[in-house]
């Protein structure tokens, strides 16, 4: 899952793919993907 915002109007979106458009201004091909800092993966040392 991935979360995309509107360059125009800043609304997200979580979803699996690219939104062609934004659900609250209705701009075309708008939709960025939002990059987010990962967690630190637990693992062994």
């Amino acid at each position: 899952m991935a979360t995309f915002v509107c360059e125009k109007c800043g609304a997200t979106i979580d979803t699996r793919c690219k939104p062609k458009k934004c659900h609250v201004c209705g701009e075309m091909a708008c939709m960025c993907k939002e990059e987010k800092a990962e967690a630190p993966k637990k693992g062994k040392k």
